[in-house]
């Protein structure tokens, strides 16, 4: 397929495809699925080899967040049954690391529901911050604590902070179709305020949420242009309760051609497949490793996850080897310009566009609302975690 050459040769050269090219990806049908697949995994081979970075969330405060996000669990007025507590003291959320990194994880994301943090709460997750780095020699360490005033992104770092994860989640057109207390402008200003403080930015997607192909393709061109060091790429996760619980628009296929994409759009880059791999992936997630070369380990947020001994096999299994902490993430001409290795945090976990007179993609099988779990273990619960 001369498209899919075209996009591989742009790719080893960095170079960005067009948008056409990138909503043709969106377009292909599922008989092209294995060629997409294999096109695209030639890219990341290319910069990053058969390595699979894994991460390791930490939910520092659950649930009662003021902001009216229409995919979050721990939305203002969310009927979701999920863990609600306040923020993790320092060396309990050290401990719950300690789990991922004993799994294999060699970065820790803490995770804070909320507008975002007051200066009191950067002292506490900075003090968080130093308690992991001490228990837990060579871990990388990403916040994410929403919106950011100034000066808060350089005490993160100041504190050993190695990154700061803010998505912009969707396109600006539909941004407030989504969400209404804050703007698409304030999260691209949080991504700036992470980048100018030296802090590796980290910026990703969810995609489920009732976009077009074009929105999906605007969001990436819009976090290429922003250059992050990673895009974390969310399933939604429709969660009974929230005004998205109903939302089940995604296919398997459908998903490993948005990796794809994102992956010929920023081939350079840390792609991760965050929140809602299991709900959508299902049994194709060892194809989504040919994609992005990082996943979270064991559980999310709010939603349970794949164990962490499931994840390593699945990993082996596909001919892939886990990322040590000794390798730098990304490649040379990517980390030579950043402060460290790259990474970042997803969230919480569309209608087939006709694009290039295509035909229509295959029509989800149905919801599958039996693979959404609530988190009741790890973080926040007197429970071990599945990492």
């Amino acid at each position: 397929m001369d498209l899919l050459n075209t996009l591989v040769d742009k790719g080893l050269r960095r170079e960005l495809p067009t948008r056409d090219e990138a909503l043709a990806v969106l377009a292909t049908s599922d008989d092209d699925l294995l060629d997409v697949v294999a096109a695209a995994g030639r890219v990341r081979r290319h910069w990053f080899g058969r390595r699979v970075k894994l991460n390791y969330l930490v939910n520092l405060k659950s649930g009662l967040c003021p902001e009216d996000c229409s995919y979050c669990s721990q939305r203002l007025g969310s009927e979701a049954g999920i863990l609600k507590y306040t923020w993790l003291k320092p060396d309990q959320a050290s401990d719950a690391a300690a789990a991922g990194v004993a799994g294999g994880a060699k970065r820790v994301c803490l995770v804070a529901s909320g507008r975002g943090p007051t200066d009191r709460d950067v002292d506490r997750v900075s003090e968080t911050i130093k308690a992991i780095k001490e228990n837990n020699e060579g871990v990388e360490v990403c916040a994410c604590l929403g919106l950011l005033s100034d000066g808060q992104a350089e005490r993160l770092r100041e504190a050993g902070a190695d990154a700061y994860n803010h998505n912009l989640n969707t396109s600006e057109a539909t941004y407030g179709d989504i969400t209404t207390t804050h703007t698409y402008a304030d999260r691209v200003d949080t991504v700036n305020k992470a980048h100018a403080a030296g802090l590796s930015a980290c910026s990703g997607l969810i995609a489920g949420m009732g976009e077009s192909d074009e929105d999906l393709v605007d969001v990436v061109f819009s976090l290429r242009e922003l250059d992050p060091d990673s895009v974390p790429v969310n399933f939604l996760i429709p969660f009974e309760g929230t005004p998205l619980g109903k939302e089940w628009n995604l296919t398997p296929q459908r998903c490993l051609r948005i990796l794809a994409m994102v992956r010929f759009v920023c081939p350079d880059v840390e792609v991760r497949i965050a929140g809602g791999r299991e709900v959508h992936l299902r049994t194709m997630q060892p194809l989504a490793l040919h994609l992005a070369n990082s996943i979270f380990l064991g559980d999310y947020l709010t939603s349970e996850g794949q164990a962490g001994k499931a994840d390593l096999e699945m990993i082996a299994d596909a001919g892939f080897e886990v990322e040590g902490t000794g390798q730098v993430t990304l490649p040379e001409h990517r980390a030579a310009g950043g402060c460290g290795s790259g990474g970042g945090c997803g969230s919480e976990g569309s209608e087939e566009g006709g694009v290039c007179g295509s035909a229509p993609a295959a029509q989800p099988a149905g919801p599958r609302t039996d693979l959404v779990a609530v988190r009741r273990r790890g973080a926040g619960t007197d429970l071990a975690p599945n990492a």
